[in-house]
């Protein structure tokens, strides 16, 4: 059994993605959600097992502008782990 696991990391805008291509490529994410300094969700990402760098392009564009317009954001990671008994 699964079960999800949140992380929150806080960067400057110049830190975010970097952060997030090297989530992709760790692969053990399942989503990633960009918050303002407000605590308000600016992009949700669902991340793919099967996603492949095609597919990850525009994602990594639209982090690119996020990133752009922040000077300070939040970043909750979403993993799934196995549940220990």
């Amino acid at each position: 059994m699964k079960k999800q696991v949140k992380e929150e990391f806080r960067l400057t805008g110049d830190e975010l993605l970097d952060f997030v291509k090297k989530l992709i490529h760790e692969g053990n994410a399942t989503k990633i959600i960009i918050k303002n300094e407000s605590g308000h969700s600016i992009v949700e990402i669902p991340l793919t097992v099967g996603a492949i760098g095609a597919v990850l392009a525009p994602v990594l564009a639209a982090v690119g502008a996020v990133a752009a317009l922040l000077a300070k954001c939040t970043i909750v990671v979403v993993r799934e782990e196995e549940k220990k008994s």
